[in-house]
């Protein structure tokens, strides 16, 4: 015989926390452009690169800020974190494993996964549990977004850009061109072999009477066949080129993160909404890549030039190689180019100014662009001189459009341009 035992339920303050709520304050940290390759100094911008954000003590303090900034701690709690309580070591320990529960529920949830402690890594059990062991422990341990953790900011960013733009017609790409479809949106035609059968059938009555005259029953011939027309919805192919030359964490502002984020909503829209559509993402520094959007979150600038150029080369390659109607980039930069690829393999560089064979060589990527019927809308982080005169060349070749755009405003402008294209009638 079976016996059940039932306890008291004991909650604790963990299940009293909302951890969307949570995450979605975290994702400033989560999202923060940071750089790549370490610290680095330069004579003019100084020291950048000195924190490191992937590893787990770095975000229990991205945790304590997240609940000191909601008021889901006490104030007692409160003065106990800036000494000025009573030195309560029970509450102290009770604060740091509410740290560690809520990193657990997070991985167990699948929003973050935490990584094994890197080779080298002190060991705590033969160090007899020291603080400093501890804490040196926990920054040899690495965390990273999943899946569904990135698909949930992208939800959450969707969501912001959305209602900062006020309600807007999500549909299909819409074209000059009209076929037979479901939905109307032209006259009638007559039918012909292949066409989607959505007759008309006013028009189609007409014609039959008009050719046999008035009469029961009505005879029906191929050539009275009539149907709606509707607008032709093509699919699209978008290559979001993304800049990490190191000024986009200068002068005071991280203008990498909000450009990360736009990438996010775009992937969650597309895959919601658009489902034929694809997004691809290519950063360009030095050189160009092509990134996944699950290692998004770990994207980072570094100290590096702007290789246009190449940036546009790799995304037009990989626009080829996608058979849809539509090829489109969308390029996100705040400095003119100042790199380019050679042949044989070496980067050039120059800074100062507009260099021209720098220029050229961008110039022949936009044009080979056009060539493919790739189009090209920029946006504009700065508004140095260089970068607008570039720009607007840009978009004369490329019959693109170019937009000025904040860190602040980014996210409207290209999700706006990118649903401009999306909007549909109503039948």
């Amino acid at each position: 015989m079976r016996f059940t035992t039932y306890m008291k339920y004991r909650g604790s303050f963990l299940d009293a926390l909302n951890l969307e709520a949570l995450l979605e304050r975290l994702s400033d940290f989560l999202m923060d452009g940071g750089f790549a390759g370490g610290p680095y100094f330069h004579p003019f911008w100084g020291w950048s690169g000195e924190e490191d954000t992937s590893s787990t003590e770095a975000l229990k303090e991205a945790l304590l800020r997240a609940l000191i900034e909601s008021g889901q701690l006490t104030q007692k709690m409160l003065d106990e974190l800036a000494g000025d309580g009573e030195g309560d070591e029970a509450l102290r320990a009770s604060l740091a494993e509410l740290l560690d529960d809520l990193i657990r529920r997070l991985a167990e949830e699948g929003y973050i996964s935490v990584g094994p402690p890197q080779e080298g890594s002190p060991d705590l059990a033969g160090a007899g549990g020291k603080v400093d062991d501890a804490r040196q422990a926990a920054l040899s341990v690495d965390f990273s977004l999943t899946r569904k953790g990135l698909d949930f900011l992208g939800y959450r960013a969707l969501r912001d850009l959305m209602s900062a733009n006020g309600q807007a017609s999500v549909g299909s790409h819409d074209t000059p061109h009209l076929s037979t479809g479901v939905e109307s949106g032209g006259v009638s035609r007559p039918y012909a072999f292949g066409d989607t059968l959505n007759l008309d059938i006013p028009a189609t009555l007409v014609r039959a009477i008009q050719r046999a005259g008035p009469g029961v029953p009505l005879e029906l011939d191929y050539d009275d066949l009539m149907v709606h027309q509707a607008e032709y919805r093509s699919s699209c192919a978008t290559v979001l080129l993304l800049d990490i030359s190191h000024s986009m964490i200068l002068y005071g502002e991280d203008r990498f993160s909000p450009a990360k984020r736009v990438a996010l909503a775009l992937s969650h829209l597309i895959r919601t909404q658009f489902p034929g559509d694809t997004l691809r993402v290519v950063t360009f520094g030095d050189r160009a890549q092509e990134i996944p959007l699950s290692r998004l979150g770990q994207a980072q600038v570094g100290p590096f030039h702007t290789n246009t150029a190449e940036g546009l080369e790799l995304a037009r390659r990989i626009l080829l190689s996608q058979k849809k109607d539509t090829r489109q980039i969308v390029m996100i930069t705040d400095g003119k180019p100042s790199a380019m690829t050679l042949p044989d393999g070496r980067i050039y560089t120059n800074s100062g100014g507009l260099d021209p064979a720098i220029l050229r060589q961008s110039y022949r990527e936009v044009l080979a662009c056009l060539k493919a019927g790739i189009s090209i809308n920029t946006f504009m982080l700065a508004r140095d001189p260089y970068l607008v005169q570039f720009v607007e060349r840009v978009a004369q070749i490329a019959r693109g459009k170019a937009y000025f755009a904040s860190t602040l405003t980014l996210g409207q402008y290209v999700m706006m341009d990118f649903l401009r294209g999306k909007q549909r009638r109503a039948g």
